[in-house]
């Protein structure tokens, strides 16, 4: 019997390991961490084997196939050894592609926006009676919905780690909304890396395979100055009217594929902000191409309503707004936060700095931000970076004192806006435990 292995025990491990097991693999799963009481039962429920609270190199290094968690960077020691041996590692994507069968897979990189996209794609396809499932990066394994529960379509968020590690991995529709400068860290600090790995779910299309894209991001366009692009490729574009894909004309949304002409006005998205355009657009053309009416597409982007932790309405309180955006993880993201904003903020920013350019704030900052509460344990980079921009910072060690703090700071007609621009393990668990405390302390006002 052929043996695989598992490094990493979260939810694209457990499932990946379920989906190898049910294919005839000799499963081994080894974490260096705790695992959950959730996965432990879900591998000894189908009898698969696992360590976790270290790893055990040889039985390891004794295996056919490695699939690697995307949080694993390629210079754990792990992972060296395993290259060195020459065993093929791959991700969790690669997996579930290779035994989807004749399904059909959309899936959804950038740096910002892919959530929102994917949720929107996803929301879509099941409003029009489309057989589908939404996973990836979003929360749900591939894998595992491969395994337990085939659909017809997957729509799936993908990160730049999980392409790392594909070889076959080949989405019907492949949408890439944006690059900018995001984990660096993981990429030797040299921008072409990463905007690479982006760039890599492409490299299997075909000419029966479509990429959607975003025509007026720079760094994605001076991309095709060296690459060959074997699919079909559908721009959209706020700037300029195209003969195919997707832009904005005053305040109508139009896309055009083939045949196929859908117009709808703006201010019927559910989904508000210029950011939220270029999501639309490209939910927009992705169901297009995917068969669905024009009044399926229509309805469904009406009606759609936004992810938890993305720019999400908490509660007003004395006539102060409070606003969730704890999903924003990099400067970027927290840019496009502000950008939406139209009354006086109070933003509450800080946490794991992956290498941050604060400098693409200060405009923003200085136009709508009238104090900064800082949330992280070591703040003097956000600090040094806004201290000509605005009158007030302020540092808060957990989300109850950052909460409090803000609420001083504001007047009726305010905004608090939590778009932390960072990474989230210095204080708490990940951006969901960030979003539900801010969330919790919000209610206690």
């Amino acid at each position: 019997m052929k043996r695989l292995v598992v490094l990493g025990g979260g939810e694209s491990g457990v499932g990946a390991s379920i989906l190898a097991k049910q294919q005839g693999w000799d499963v081994f799963l080894s974490d260096g961490a705790v695992l959950k009481d959730n996965y432990q039962q879900e591998l000894l429920q189908y009898q698969i084997q696992f360590e976790h609270k270290g790893h055990t190199l040889e039985k390891i290094l004794d295996s056919e196939l490695i699939v690697k968690s995307p949080g694993i960077p390629e210079t754990s020691p792990i992972v060296q050894a395993a290259r060195k041996k020459g065993i093929q590692i791959i991700s969790e994507i690669e997996l579930a592609f290779r035994y989807k069968g004749n399904s059909k897979v959309a899936a959804i990189t950038g740096s910002n926006g892919k959530s929102t996209t994917t949720s929107l794609l996803y929301h879509i396809c099941k409003s029009a009676g489309i057989n589908c499932a939404l996973v990836g990066n979003i929360g749900y394994s591939f894998a595992k919905q491969v395994a337990e529960n085939p659909v017809e379509w997957y729509i799936a968020e993908i990160s730049s780690f999980q392409l790392d590690d594909i070889d076959t991995f080949r989405p019907d529709i492949a949408i890439l909304l944006n690059i900018t400068e995001d984990h660096l860290d993981r990429y030797n600090y040299q921008f072409q890396n990463y905007i690479n790995s982006k760039f890599k779910i492409i490299q299997n299309q075909t000419s029966s395979d479509y990429f959607i894209y975003c025509l007026d991001d720079e760094v994605i366009t001076k991309q095709f100055e060296i690459l060959t692009i074997h699919s079909n490729p559908l721009p959209f574009s706020m700037k300029q009217e195209l003969k195919k894909g997707g832009y904005m004309k005053g305040d109508q949304m139009m896309l055009r594929i083939q045949e196929e002409r859908v117009s709808m006005s703006i201010y019927d998205f559910a989904l508000k902000g210029k950011h939220n355009g270029y999501n639309t657009m490209a939910a927009g053309i992705a169901a297009t191409t995917m068969g669905i009416r024009k009044e399926k597409i229509r309805d469904a982007v009406t009606n759609f309503h936004s992810l938890e932790h993305r720019m999400e309405f908490v509660a007003m309180v004395r006539g102060v707004e409070f606003i969730n955006d704890s999903k924003a993880t990099n400067v970027n993201s927290t840019w496009f936060a502000l950008e939406s904003m139209n009354k006086p903020t109070i933003l509450i920013l800080g946490g794991v700095d992956k290498g941050n350019d604060y400098s693409l704030l200060e405009e923003l900052v200085s136009e709508k931000v009238k104090a900064i509460v800082c949330l992280g344990t070591d703040n003097q980079k956000i600090i040094d970076a806004f201290k000509d921009k605005v009158k007030v910072i302020v540092e808060a060690d957990n989300a109850k004192k950052a909460v409090n703090q803000a609420f001083k700071l504001a007047q009726k007609d305010d905004v608090v806006l939590l778009s932390p621009a960072c990474a989230s393990f210095d204080l708490f668990k990940n951006y969901e435990d960030r979003g539900q405390q801010f969330k919790d302390a919000v209610k206690e006002l």
